[in-house]
């Protein structure tokens, strides 16, 4: 513990930084106000990294460590940013969960009003609606938050043209028939009638009129019913309802209310001219019902025609929307959903914005004080988040509970912090649902090679994708960087201040993977500004671990070079020097070793025999004895170990008593927000050197771990010869570790040949994006593999007709159509076909678009999506 808090620190400014203290209860606590879900390239009301703490004052979170538990010891000095001496480091031995004295009893809240709340931005969602929002379970890589399941697949659509036509046909024939109706010229017209009344109300014969007013009234309201059945279904053959749906309701409004207007006032007008039978049978059905005297009250007839107005009038008001139309003239009327179904659902006692896992504890004060945040805007998404994760961390250890509780009802919001002090990132680029980890980053295109289901819906990663590792390929300016690497280490960003994950990302210098201020730790390599400096053993203290990885880095792409002799050859001088000298060597003194510098050697060797390590001698003579043999790995080891010993390098690397360097390790132990930014310019071999280090580095140290609680995530923004056959092999088991890497290549040729088949079965998650070529289109074709889909085959022979009749019915047919008459002869089959092919990869992708195969750790898949990146 004598180096506590201070690893990772260069430069003569690094001081202990002691774990989160419990001071004195704040007479108001710092808040920063919640303004919905943010917008795209603006960071959400709360302030990049919420409230930090000024050198010499206490920190933000004065009630909780990480995970809800206090931890003792001083105020920690302010936080510097990253990238400038003086910044917390971590990865030592923590102080956030040591043990703690008793919490004393909580003290009482602040009696002082809340500063004002901001006002949410246009269009956001509040944070309560926010949480009571639905995110029902969907399939891999659907954007759950307010899910709206598209509408059932329908048939092709009949053309405007064949719509129209029938329309008219259909209406010029109901007048026609009701024309012949009314004149008399359908014979047995009114055998119906006269079968359900008596008999002397007609006139004797089939055709016989009536004889009564008894009959006269029948027959009027007969008529009535048999013209609401011949409208019936002439708006059913005639597809009235589609017509009028298709260019009438999706002009919108007004023209929708004015349509039924114009439609309402000629109906009336019909009505009231009796053109159309509805006033007379309606007087005749009131007269049996209530008797004829009733229409000598001349309130009563002007009732009745006001009831027959109003009812003729309500189908065109619903149909024309005009009770929507007036509200929101009015602005009464109700906020239009968001697209998507970002709908809120009702507030209840159990919704999320009530914290029922809290009541349910009996914790119901804590419970009303983040009721109370959440409504007056002083948390973001972050927060519920951060809180949720630390109750259901202190649920699996009871003692736990009470100090969390006492810190929310002390600091409400800002309890149980990062040790950061940060709350939220400096800037969204990406929208982000916080409480199920997904960042969206596109939605289907509206493509045939999409499901149905599938288009127009988001497309979001989350843990469970990214634990199966993903690759995306594309050449330069595609959008891997700026649509999905960004993205992706915004959300391990932002579930790492949840403190449920850590996340590496590696890119050159100026590579856009976010502002320092969005991480806890920056190692610029080469940069002598740099406040932090890499550690090439991982920080392991095993010599066997520690050149087993440095030998993957150094030669793992070398074909011709076995790096397990490789590693052999590191062991063997690694361990010796540890044992001699308490640490490894630093890269000039590792690089004399592997080249044999006869002085280093004898020095080493006194310095062996001087303390008596027998063991370690016999590993160093062992090495004497295999240099310069046949096959011997050293000097290829020191010619990659010279691309480190620049003076471009002088002062990093360094492993000495007064070194240090940032270990690795740190990120499966704590919820780190880490950046590497490579030297690409002029030092290319180096810097694919050290990612690969890097790659190799995680892939052992994550397969290490035994507390797999944190997702760890590693993102590459260039993994240009990064791959060799035992990082594959550590990518497949990073999925059983809860940890997970995103490799970004511009073509698949930057990874050996015989790397290609075991790397895209290594990764669960594959992306190709627009401008791939051709051979690189036919790998991952290969990988998707085919899918059985249903053929038809159709021939049209034309219908020639001998009769006249027959060919003047097939010329009706051909005008109402637009198609000549013919019999089709079909060929139905299953066939196994790819689900994209090489050609249509390389060149039917359009620009800003990707197809994206995507699969969990639990082994559901989604096929390759076309994804409009952004969208």
């Amino acid at each position: 513990m004598e180096d506590e808090g201070t690893r990772g620190v260069r430069g003569t400014s690094a001081d202990r930084v002691p774990g989160p203290a419990v001071p004195p209860p704040p007479s108001g606590p710092p808040r920063q106000p919640w303004s919905g879900q943010p917008a795209p390239g603006r960071a959400p009301a709360g302030g990049p990294g919420g409230p930090r703490s000024a050198p010499g004052e206490p920190p933000a979170d004065p009630g909780a460590s990480w995970g809800g538990q206090p931890s003792g010891g001083q105020p920690s000095p302010g936080r510097a940013p990253a990238g400038e001496p003086g910044a917390p480091q971590f990865g030592q031995p923590s102080a956030w969960t040591s043990p703690l004295p008793p919490p004393g009893p909580p003290p009482a809240r602040p009696a002082s009003p809340p500063p004002p709340v901001e006002q949410p931005l246009a269009g956001a969602t509040p944070l309560d609606a926010w949480l009571r929002t639905p995110r029902p379970p969907q399939a891999p890589g659907v954007w759950r938050f307010g899910f709206t399941p598209r509408p059932a697949e329908q048939g092709e659509e009949v053309s405007d043209r064949s719509l129209l036509v029938g329309a008219v046909i259909t209406l010029l024939s109901a007048l026609l028939l009701w024309s012949l109706w009314r004149n008399g010229y359908l014979p047995y017209r009114l055998v119906p009638l006269k079968l359900f009344t008596p008999g002397e109300w007609w006139n004797p014969g089939t055709s016989g009129g009536p004889r009564t007013i008894e009959g006269s009234d029948a027959l009027t309201v007969y008529e009535a019913l048999l013209f609401g059945l011949l409208a019936y279904g002439c708006g059913r053959i005639g597809n009235f309802s589609e017509l009028f749906r298709r260019h009438v309701v999706r002009r919108g409004q007004p023209f929708l209310a004015l349509a039924a207007a114009v439609a309402a006032g000629l109906t009336q007008l019909l009505v009231w001219k009796e053109t159309l039978p509805v006033v007379r049978p309606v007087l005749v059905l009131v007269a049996a019902v209530a008797g004829g005297e009733i229409y000598q009250s001349q309130t009563v007839v002007n009732v009745i025609y006001g009831l027959i107005a109003a009812a003729v009038l309500y189908p065109f008001a619903r149909l024309g929307r005009w009770r929507d139309l007036l509200a929101a003239r009015r602005g009464r009327g109700t906020a239009t959903p968001a697209p998507g179904g970002d709908t809120p659902a009702p507030a209840t006692a159990t919704s999320a914005d009530q914290w029922p896992e809290l009541r349910a504890a009996g914790w119901t004060d804590a419970a009303e004080t983040l009721t109370a945040e959440v409504r007056t805007g002083r948390m973001n998404d972050v927060d519920v988040a951060r809180l949720r994760h630390a109750w259901t961390q202190a649920t699996r250890s009871p003692d736990r509970l009470a100090p969390l509780a006492e810190a929310v009802l002390r600091t409400g919001g800002a309890a149980a912090l990062h040790p950061s002090g940060d709350r939220d990132l400096p800037r969204r680029t990406a929208r982000h649902d916080v409480l199920t980890g997904q960042v969206r980053i596109g939605r289907c295109a509206e493509d045939p090679h999409n499901p149905y289901a599938r288009r127009s819906t988001g497309i979001a990663l989350d843990p469970t994708l990214l634990g199966t590792s993903l690759l995306a390929v594309g050449p330069p300016g595609s959008g891997k960087s700026a649509r999905l690497v960004r993205p992706v280490v915004e959300a391990l960003g932002l579930r790492a201040l949840a403190g449920q994950a850590a996340v590496l990302a590696v890119g050159g210098a100026g590579a856009p993977l976010g502002p320092d201020e969005a991480f806890d730790v920056v190692v610029r390599v080469g940069n002598p500004a740099s406040a932090h400096d890499l550690d090439l053993y991982g920080g392991t203290s095993d010599p066997d671990e520690a050149a087993a990885v440095l030998a993957e880095g150094l030669v793992g792409d070398v074909g011709s070079l076995d790096s397990r002799r490789a590693a052999t050859v590191l062991a063997q001088l690694l361990g010796p020097y540890r044992t001699a000298h308490g640490h490894f060597p630093s890269v000039p003194e590792l690089r004399e070793l592997l080249d044999g510098a006869p002085a280093a050697l004898t020095a080493l060797r006194a310095t062996l025999e001087a303390a008596g390590h027998q063991a370690m001698l016999r590993e160093l003579e062992a090495r004497t004895r295999q240099a310069g043999g046949p096959g011997d790995p050293a000097p290829a080891l020191a010619d990659r170990v010279a691309l480190l010993d620049r003076p471009a390098f002088a002062g990093f690397f360094a492993t000495g008593p007064e070194a240090r360097p940032f270990a690795l390790r740190s990120l499966g132990q704590y919820p780190l927000r880490v950046r590497v930014d490579l030297p690409e310019r002029g030092h290319a071999e180096a810097s694919r050197l050290l990612t690969r280090l890097l790659l190799a580095q995680f892939t052992a140290i994550t397969a290490a771990r035994t507390d797999t609680t944190l997702f760890v995530g590693l993102v590459l923004d260039d993994a240009t010869h990064a791959v060799t056959s035992e990082t594959v092999r550590g990518i497949r088991r990073l999925r059983s570790v809860n940890a997970g890497a995103v490799l970004t290549l511009r073509t698949v040729d930057d990874v050996p040949e015989p790397l290609h088949t075991p790397l895209l079965g290594a990764v669960g998650c594959t992306a190709a994006f627009s401008g791939i070529t051709t051979w690189d289109g036919k790998r991952f074709a290969e990988a998707w593999g085919k899918e059985w889909v249903e053929t038809r085959e159709v021939a049209q022979h034309t219908v020639f007709a001998d009769q006249p009749f027959t060919r003047a019915l097939h010329a009706l047919r051909k005008l109402v159509t637009g198609k000549a008459v013919t019999t089709d002869a079909v060929t139905v089959r299953q066939v196994e076909k790819e689900r994209w092919s090489a050609s249509e990869l390389a060149y039917a992708v359009p620009a800003g678009h990707a197809v994206i195969r995507l699969a969990t750790v639990e082994g559901e898949h989604a096929p390759p999506l076309l994804v409009e990146l952004g969208g």
